[in-house]
């Protein structure tokens, strides 16, 4: 495999007061284009607040840093206003208008990823803004808009042209906007950090698995996704998706070791991973981590909507089915051979505790 898998920070697109957003490019991770997959960051300061957009692209958010306040409008459906933080994973399917505010010190940090077979470009998400100076009416005439909007020409060009911002603005520290419901949080979002866990294993790690089941809008988005906390020095065994799905995914945590190896059996990227870094798995590729003695933690959506993966390493392996003489003449090892590996990961799956 030719394509270059090597990890990438994210740089900024636009940004000023309110904030900035930051967006990784296709040119620079050619798996973003190849696999249709986009990724992004938005960073709101204090008072921040992201202008209301469409995109041509379903998303999964996933909050990095800080809490504040999402609108989000399915088609033809009222606004719900949700409080989101550190953790919450928001499902937003194709069609929604979605805006973002800030009114903590804290910095607000949001994770984009999904599926961009939608797009304009292959790899990246276009925003498609209602207000601002970019905004979809600025390009229409006075008249146009009046007509539409059954206002004056004069009411029109006010609404049109009063914000002059881009994307994000910074609100005066006593503006009120709407206050958030927990009742609209149902089936939109789940806290990854406070769900119940898939997978916990002692001195291991821990998973917690974003699907249908659990958050119900994931099935519109066309994506899975899981947030993964291994523990110090500890490994994540051996594994790929078994339905042929792609893995993308973004360091939240702590840092470590990547490794992965093409379906011919050539290692196709090795290298260290640090907070900030996204990289692709492609399909059929088989991936391992061994996080650093500060553990890593990592954000991944998976390319539909409920994934299956396959582990080639603990007791789930499909080692631990074949037969014993199948193993030997596979191997083309000695029965004591095959014996002594046989014997070994009876207990630990997915994850394993860093050797005494």
């Amino acid at each position: 495999m030719d394509i270059d898998l090597t990890p990438k920070l994210a740089k900024q697109v636009y940004g000023g007061d309110g904030g900035s957003y930051h967006a990784w490019c296709p040119n620079e991770l050619p798996m973003l284009k190849q696999g249709n997959i986009g990724a992004a960051k938005l960073a709101l300061t204090k008072n921040g607040f992201a202008l209301p957009r469409y995109s041509d692209s379903a998303k999964v958010a996933y909050v990095l840093q800080g809490s504040g306040v999402a609108g989000i409008v399915l088609p033809e459906k009222d606004e719900k206003v949700v409080a989101i933080k550190k953790g919450d994973s928001i499902a937003l399917p194709f069609g929604v208008v979605t805006w973002w505010y800030n009114k903590e010190d804290t910095e607000l940090v949001i994770l984009f990823l999904g599926d961009t077979k939608t797009a304009h470009k292959a790899g990246s998400f276009t925003d498609m803004y209602l207000t601002g100076s970019n905004g979809i009416f600025t390009g229409f005439s006075t008249e146009f808009v009046s007509r539409a909007w059954d206002v004056e020409e004069s009411v029109a060009k006010t609404l049109v042209s009063s914000q002059t911002a881009k994307g994000i603005v910074k609100l005066d520290a006593g503006f009120q906007m709407p206050e958030p419901k927990q009742s609209n949080r149902d089936g939109m979002v789940l806290n990854c950090e406070e769900a119940p866990l898939d997978v916990d294993i002692k001195g291991g790690g821990r998973v917690v698995v974003l699907n249908t089941k659990n958050l119900p809008l994931v099935g519109e988005v066309g994506t899975g996704a899981d947030l993964v906390r291994l523990n110090a020095s500890a490994m994540c065994s051996p594994g790929f998706s078994c339905d042929s799905a792609l893995q993308v995914t973004y360091i939240v945590r702590g840092s470590g070791r990547v490794e992965v190896v093409g379906p011919d059996g050539k290692r196709i990227l090795e290298t260290h991973l640090k907070p900030g870094n996204l990289f692709i798995v492609p399909r059929f590729c088989v991936v391992s981590k061994i996080a650093d003695p500060d553990g890593m933690d990592w954000f991944s959506i998976i390319t539909t909507p409920n994934p299956k993966f396959t582990n080639l390493a603990g007791k789930v392996s499909p080692w631990k089915s074949l037969s014993p003489q199948v193993l030997q003449a596979s191997f083309k090892v000695a029965p004591e051979v095959q014996k002594h590996f046989s014997s070994k990961r009876s207990a630990e799956e997915v994850f394993f505790p860093p050797p005494n």
